[in-house]
């Protein structure tokens, strides 16, 4: 496996990085906490003094143990959970930089409209929507192409996935496990955003379609996208990132 990214001193400002890159996220001692009220109270440690970088343009794939709270740090960033404590220091192209770990809601709602994606396991079917203008609608809205143009690229997308002609206009709720995935990456690809977190967007797919997802993922990077994710396949994550961030491990 890839080497864990190893702490540098001095390295709170993700404003500048070695070699000249923009340090895209800067995350310092993030831990995350949930408080089971159905039980009293208990709280339940889920990650603790996570501390990494990420460059503009890379690839970082985070690697860990089943439980080590890999996909916990993904939603920190994502803002999905709030962190306990820590910061996750991201460089905004609008906004400079930002705390989300600390950033008021309506803030991180409009960085995730924007600048920051996010590719789960499952998709979020819109009800009574069909497959090609769930994918058109981001790029119709953060784009800014107009509702043929759109179209014609949330087609090029379901056509490079696979997904039959036939299915377009047919309600995602009703496509198996893996149609579901490739319209839901789609989704997420189509408007191209900065920074794209992937939590095992692979792990429901056939080979030839994780092929075809691991080309869309390049062809965002050579777009100056900055990828961290998580994927199922340890030899998978080995051959597609730069580097690995392991997770959970002691000392």
């Amino acid at each position: 496996m890839n080497p864990a990214i190893q702490m540098e001193p001095n390295m709170s400002d993700p404003s500048s990085a070695p070699s000249g890159r923009t340090r895209m996220l800067s995350i310092r001692n993030l831990s995350k906490t949930f408080k089971l009220h159905m039980l009293g109270g208990v709280e339940l440690p889920a990650v603790s003094g996570v501390s990494f970088d990420v460059l503009q343009g890379e690839f970082v794939g985070l690697a860990g143990p089943s439980g080590a709270g890999k996909s916990t740090v993904l939603k920190c960033i994502h803002r999905t959970y709030l962190a306990s404590s820590g910061e996750i220091l991201y460089a905004s192209s609008r906004q400079g930089k930002l705390d989300l770990a600390r950033l008021p809601e309506p803030d991180v709602l409009e960085l995730r409209r924007t600048e920051i994606g996010f590719v789960s396991q499952f998709l979020r079917v819109i009800p009574r929507v069909g497959a090609q203008d769930l994918v058109a609608e981001p790029i119709r809205i953060r784009l800014g192409l107009d509702a043929p143009a759109a179209a014609a690229r949330a087609a090029e997308l379901l056509d490079r996935l696979r997904i039959p002609r036939r299915l377009f206009f047919a309600y995602p709720a009703t496509f198996s496990g893996g149609e579901q995935q490739r319209v839901n990456i789609a989704r997420a690809v189509a408007w191209e955003p900065r920074l794209l977190l992937l939590d095992e967007p692979t792990a429901s797919l056939d080979a030839a379609s994780v092929e075809t997802v691991v080309e869309l993922f390049a062809e965002l990077r050579r777009g100056g996208a900055t990828l961290v994710g998580i994927f199922h396949d340890p030899e998978l994550l080995e051959r597609i990132a730069d580097r690995t961030v392991r997770i959970g491990d002691p000392g």
